[in-house]
């Protein structure tokens, strides 16, 4: 049994009707490539062995009464794989917009809460006899950076069955706590957290001199400010159907473009979508005037956090430049500012929003973030940012999963009111896999986000070397 922390429950809390909190991957896989053949009876039979490299899978959350405190997780007694693998089939002939549709509508299916927190799908009648498997798994239970461990735990560097390492111990379902058992746990927890408070506070009046420092220095444009971003047709109260889109880019392409400039491969990822939003506003007549604001989630784990669940991220407001005709001057523009956000972040310190998240009061941010959706608030302001853009490395190898080889690995993370609109990027063997995921009601065409894509990387490819 273990309590959430404050970061990790946030999730849970933000979590409303049309705003769903899992992330989710779409794995696009060759089952030619399978010794003996490929079934998902073996797919279960391998993840049935490697259970206890993903401690996520086998826990269920426990909720404390009145929601005076986290919940708690505890490893189900009813736990059942058969119940978390299921099986469907997109229409014939399967290709990637067929797919792409009804990974979005099973993406718009909130998570069951009386189970543990993560689901599988897997998609057969893929276009070139592939198969698709489409993974949710709540954001309260990972980040992106514990997402690619479990990731890497659960596949294999060769078609061949892989020996997986025995557990330490065996796996031992926990008994449901009683309720009076859950309030004195959660006592326990809130009698140790005012001391907890009072350094919390400190270390905030730290940062909040640091990150004046920061922004006051002369000759420097700080980085955007919460509801800062100007306001766009998708950032608005979102519905709860999804749509989703996907597109593989070079690699290459992005770190010759990198070299070239002398910048980071995020910085060339922010650009490659900074041109195909900016081509997108411009198409539909909303060019804004100012620049589009990205948040960019940061990962705040340590090494010897590596192996570790949970969340360990902070984030980052960065300016997209998209008032910037000229795609090298953007790109510069974007590095120079991600260079500050950086800074900044720095300032802040990796631990503030894990601290000031740990002492929200659950019941009352449940409410406050329902009533947020209910009546429409986002509507009514200033977005806190126009879009979410993550960038997960990933493995440079060729991986496989009950023999079947990995081609391409597409990531889908949440969308909530006010930003409509989550793109997501991860590198895998020379591709960088692009995830776009929407509301429908408020950004009608997402396939033409991601077809702009590659046009902006042809443009800073051309420009630049």
């Amino acid at each position: 049994m273990e309590r959430l922390s404050g970061l990790d429950a946030s999730f849970l809390l933000m979590e409303t009707p049309a705003s769903h909190m899992h992330v989710a991957s779409l794995a696009v896989f060759d089952p030619s490539t399978a010794p003996g053949g490929w079934s998902i009876e073996r797919l279960k039979e391998e993840y049935g062995r490697r259970l206890h490299l993903a401690p996520p899978f086998r826990r269920r959350l426990v909720e404390i009464p009145f929601h005076l405190h986290h919940p708690l997780w505890i490893e189900d007694p009813e736990f059942d794989l058969n119940w978390h693998i299921r099986h469907i089939a997109v229409p014939p002939p399967g290709g990637p917009r067929a797919l792409a549709d009804l990974s979005a509508h099973l993406v718009s299916i909130q998570l069951d809460r009386s189970r543990p927190l993560w689901e599988m799908w897997v998609i057969e009648g893929v276009e070139g006899g592939n198969v698709a498997v489409l993974t949710k798994v709540h954001h309260a239970a990972i980040d992106g950076a514990a997402g690619n461990e479990l990731l890497l735990a659960t596949l294999d560097l060769s078609p061949d069955d892989a020996d997986v390492p025995e557990p330490e111990e065996p796996w031992e379902p926990d008994r449901i706590p009683t309720e009076l058992e859950r309030l004195s746990y959660a006592t326990a927890s809130l009698i140790r957290t005012p001391p907890k408070a009072l350094a919390a506070v400190r270390r905030a009046v730290d940062a909040a001199r640091d990150v004046r420092r920061v922004r006051t220095q002369p000759d420097v444009t700080p980085p955007p400010a919460p509801f800062s971003a100007p306001h766009t047709s998708f950032n608005q109260t979102l519905t709860a159907h999804r749509s989703f889109a996907a597109t593989t880019l070079s690699l290459q392409k992005a770190k010759d473009i990198k070299a070239a400039a002398g910048v980071k491969v995020n910085d060339v990822v922010l650009a490659i979508c900074a041109g195909a939003l900016r081509g997108y506003l411009d198409e539909r007549r909303e060019t804004p005037d100012r620049a589009l604001v990205a948040m960019v989630p940061v990962s705040v784990r340590a090494d010897e956090q590596r192996s570790e669940m949970g969340n360990r991220v902070s984030s980052m407001l960065c300016s997209l430049a998209t008032d910037i005709d000229d795609p090298v001057e953007r790109l510069q523009a974007i590095a120079a500012g991600t260079q500050l956000a950086k800074t900044q972040q720095d300032a802040i310190g990796a631990d503030t929003l894990r601290d000031w998240a740990e002492f929200a009061a659950p019941g009352l941010m449940g409410r406050a973030v329902r009533l947020y959706s209910r009546t429409r608030m986002a509507d009514l302001h200033r977005p806190l940012f126009n879009v979410t853009i993550s960038n997960v490395p990933g493995p440079p190898f060729k991986l496989y999963t009950a023999g079947a080889e990995l081609l391409a690995l597409y990531p889908l993370g949440p969308i909530f009111d006010g930003g409509g609109l989550n793109i997501t990027v991860m590198s895998y063997r020379d591709n960088l896999d692009f995830g776009l995921l929407a509301c429908p009601d408020v950004l009608p065409d997402v396939w033409s986000v991601a077809d702009g894509l590659a046009k902006s990387l042809d443009e800073l490819a051309g420009a630049t070397t």
